[in-house]
């Protein structure tokens, strides 16, 4: 959705580091400026239908009656951003039935390219708050299994809260190191990893993320991400399908972890992501590290390619 921007107040005080402008300019040339603008702007509302609990229609009438106006986000056909006088949406009756899920669009992503099904056993290795799970759970219409895994119990709080109002009835919750499944005799059909990350595709919801970038943090999450993905794909059955994903712009949370993992698994296919969304060419060349071209086939959107936050979704079979 392409619209007007807001900037957010808190923006203006916003410290841009002299080292993030320095890498962003390298990676964006002279779409930074354009790349900092959306960042420091406001975001458009955006939800989710649960279909296990209400159609479409249903929603998009009683919305209607309430002065919203929803535009159909492209990628997700249960997903709509939504403008009105309240921007307050998780305070709709709506929301409290578990109507709608309140969702950024670009977050829809993940469980759009995975594409799990009825009767799947699926693996969403860091689940928290649920924004994934639930979308999987009901693209899966409440069948097969869902194993929704994060590492402490003050995170499954939101994440059962979210299962419930949401009428999810084939999830198992599990409190572990994603690193651990790989310890298991189990396997999945479908795995998520929408990985811990340093959030900078999300400066717009949360301007200090500026303020506490820094190259270090950067280093150790790549690191935690690869041996996320690692586990990821050791748990994948034969034939299965693993989608891999961040709200970070960061080459080394996103082309490098992938590049790592065709490197390390020859059994490890990159497939092109073919969805309606403006993207942008990943990364293949940055600060004198080199990453295979097939790294192309994954999708990277910067928050001005659609008027949402930074994103990177890769999806990878086991042969």
């Amino acid at each position: 959705m392409k619209a007007e921007l807001e900037p957010i107040p808190e923006a203006e005080k916003a410290v841009v580091k002299e080292e993030f402008e320095k890498r962003y300019r390298q990676l964006l040339g002279n779409r930074y400026d354009e790349f900092l603008k959306y960042s420091l702007s406001y975001i458009t509302k955006s939800i989710r239908v649960n279909t296990l609990k209400a159609t479409v229609a249903e929603v998009k009438k009683r919305l209607q009656q309430q002065n919203f106006t929803l535009e159909q986000i492209p990628w997700c056909d249960k997903g709509f951003w939504v403008k009105g006088e309240r921007t307050d949406l998780g305070n709709l009756i709506e929301h409290a039935l578990g109507y709608i899920y309140v969702q950024e669009a670009a977050s829809m992503l993940p469980a759009s390219v995975l594409q799990p099904e009825p009767g799947d056993v699926v693996l969403d290795m860091c689940a928290s708050p649920g924004s994934k799970t639930t979308q999987m759970a009901s693209m899966m219409e409440n069948t097969g299994l869902v194993v929704a895994n994060d590492i402490s119990g003050a995170r499954m709080k939101p994440l059962g809260l979210n299962l419930q109002r949401c009428g999810i009835m084939n999830v198992a919750v599990t409190v572990m190191y994603g690193q651990q499944f790989r310890k298991g005799n189990v396997s999945f059909d479908k795995v998520l990893v929408d990985a811990p990350c340093s959030g900078t595709g999300t400066i717009r919801r949360s301007p200090d993320t500026l303020r506490i970038w820094n190259p270090g943090m950067i280093k150790r999450l790549s690191k935690t991400q690869k041996s996320l993905i690692e586990s990821a794909f050791r748990v994948l059955k034969n034939g299965g399908t693993l989608v891999y994903s961040t709200c970070s712009n960061e080459p080394e949370e996103n082309e490098e972890v992938i590049d790592y993992l065709l490197d390390k698994f020859s059994g490890a296919t990159l497939e092109k992501i073919n969805l309606n969304i403006n993207k942008s060419e990943p990364i293949l060349n940055f600060e004198n590290k080199n990453y295979r071209s097939e790294i192309k086939k994954c999708l990277r959107i910067w928050p001005q390619d659609n008027n949402t936050e930074g994103f990177f979704v890769a999806r990878i079979t086991k042969n």
